[in-house]
């Protein structure tokens, strides 16, 4: 009879121990969310480098060799006494200065069209999120 029950006991977790268990699934729990958190965090950095959010090796030397070439053209138009080749260096000078605000323009629009993109697509999905909290609270109330 005595072994019956403290076999009972034996079998029987103790409450620290059911917390326990249940504790250590939601840190795995917490912990799978973390990674998947982490990987998003990658993509949208990713997604936003390609979109014009960091400036790569490329575009850092393409402004590099654009700053050279603005100051040699106006360093040759300061220097050269010749009045057609200075209004020429002023007048290439100018143009590659327009050149360069198309550009920024162009970039800002591709930006801005990317966070409009994500905006949309955050307010579709909360319509749809309203869409079935409205289901469910209509299902709540009918019961």
């Amino acid at each position: 009879m005595k072994e019956k029950n403290s076999n009972k006991t034996q079998e029987t977790k103790s409450p620290f121990q059911i917390n326990s268990t249940a504790m250590e699934q939601e840190l795995e729990d917490l912990r799978v969310e973390l990674q998947n958190y982490e990987k998003e965090k990658e993509n949208i950095r990713l997604m936003l480098g390609k979109v014009g959010g960091v400036p790569s090796f490329h575009s850092k030397l393409i402004n590099i060799l654009f700053i050279i070439a603005l100051v040699a053209t106006l360093v040759v138009s300061i220097l050269v006494h010749n009045s057609s080749v200075r209004l020429l260096m002023l007048e290439l000078a100018s143009a590659a200065v327009s050149i360069k605000i198309i550009y920024l323009i162009h970039c800002l629009t591709k930006v801005n069209h990317f966070k409009f993109w994500m905006l949309s697509s955050i307010e579709w999905r909360l319509n749809q999120m309203m869409k079935e909290i409205r289901k469910i609270s209509d299902h709540i109330e009918n019961d």
